[in-house]
């Protein structure tokens, strides 16, 4: 089947799922492929791109052994070190990031979960928000109880990240310390949480094309909101320092197929994207939906908020957030 057919069944509500021939992906012409995933876009997505932007609420020292974390004890990288950040600080850059108009703001914690007072103190930072800011709260603080969850919840919190990486053949090349179906219970407390579930993974870690197609379909299984799809940008001191970055072109093939198997999700671009043209300006025409803007973590992003928007408005796109429509 030629995947411009595709698409249009997609859009008619076919879903590509597990007992498809997934090989339709990998030998079509990356061209049409794309078209096929910006019309998906286009008519179930539509031209509206979420922006997200998140603060480092607390770096390093994380037990867990992933092979391309700079804040893995494990690796030896240097990342700066230090526990949850005092309240005002993480309001201050909720309010920047509201006044730059982005559409939802995270609280990102290393560690397998963030438990006693730091969580006390992060419910009580997302509350101050909630009180104060009209942008949308998410948080990722690994592998949370249905309880944790609630109480976030409960404070404002309307999205939670929790990813799942890669697919479950390739997980355990990727971490030991603990499981894929771990991953997959925290995103089904999620769902049962009523929460928005963003849950991607990273590209480039030496899996095959496979094993993509298999986290894209783990995803949907998942009913997974927001994808983000992050490019390994390998990182010194850590076990993949030496892998080599991708091709933009298998980059955008890789986020076209996403939208395919994933039509209703927000696709969006994380790290990795300064291997992209124009800082991506091609993957938006190519399936994906959001993005990731400001600092992104432990790699400096190659944008800025006010260029990602400037680039996104050239292309058509409708970067301002419901809160600010309101207030107008």
């Amino acid at each position: 089947m030629d995947v411009m057919t595709l698409a249009e069944e997609v859009i008619e509500g076919r879903r590509i799922g597990r007992q498809d021939d997934l090989d339709i992906f990998l030998g079509c012409d990356l061209k049409k492929l794309c078209e096929g995933a910006d019309r998906i876009r286009a008519c179930l997505v539509g031209d509206k791109v979420d922006l997200c932007s998140v603060i480092n609420g607390r770096s390093g020292c994380c037990p867990e052994d992933c092979k391309y974390c700079a804040q893995s004890v494990h690796n030896h990288t240097g990342c700066e070190v230090y526990d949850f950040l005092p309240e005002e600080t993480i309001v201050d850059a909720c309010k920047m990031n509201e006044r730059e108009g982005v559409h939802r703001f995270s609280i990102v914690t290393s560690g397998r979960a963030l438990t006693g007072e730091e969580f006390e103190k992060a419910l009580h930072a997302f509350e101050t928000m909630h009180a104060m800011c009209k942008i949308d709260l998410c948080a990722s603080m690994g592998f949370l109880t249905a309880e944790q969850l609630h109480q976030l919840h409960e404070v404002g919190v309307t999205g939670y990240h929790h990813n799942i990486e890669t697919s479950r053949r390739y997980f355990p090349h990727i971490c030991t310390t603990h499981t894929y179906e771990q991953k997959l219970e925290t995103l089904k407390l999620v769902k049962a949480e009523g929460m928005r579930a963003c849950s991607g993974g990273i590209i480039g870690m030496g899996e095959t094309w496979e094993d993509r197609l298999d986290m894209a379909v783990s995803l949907s299984e998942l009913c997974i909101d927001s994808i983000p799809i992050n490019a390994l940008m390998p990182i010194s001191g850590t076990p993949l320092e030496h892998q080599q970055s991708l091709a933009e072109d298998d980059i955008l093939r890789t986020i076209a197929f996403f939208r395919y198997i994933n039509p209703k999700a927000n696709i969006r671009l994380a790290a990795g994207r300064a291997l992209l043209t124009n800082d991506g300006e091609k993957a938006f025409q190519s399936g994906a939906s959001a993005s990731i803007t400001g600092n992104m973590l432990t790699t400096a992003a190659c944008a800025t908020i006010r260029s990602d928007k400037q680039m996104l408005q050239r292309l058509g796109r409708d970067v301002t957030p419901d809160y600010l429509k309101i207030a107008k």
